[in-house]
């Protein structure tokens, strides 16, 4: 009876490594998809303020004209 609880536990704990091991390689991908979204991002932003001008803009320039 001991033998069969002892290989139920070494079963399970054979599947925890595995899933743990699934969950450390998602979490792995998932970290180099945040980096590179933040390196995405912060292109995005150099680039806007690149083109954005450095004068105060009116906000009437900023109506359609056919209003």
């Amino acid at each position: 009876m001991d033998d069969a609880r002892l290989t139920d536990v070494e079963i399970k704990l054979t599947y925890t490594e595995d899933m743990i091991d699934e969950l450390n390689r998602t979490i792995y991908r998932q970290q180099q998809q945040i980096d590179f979204l933040i390196r995405e991002l912060k292109s995005l932003r150099d680039q806007v303020q690149s083109n954005q001008p450095n004068e105060p803009r009116n906000l009437r320039d900023e109506i359609p004209p056919h209003y």
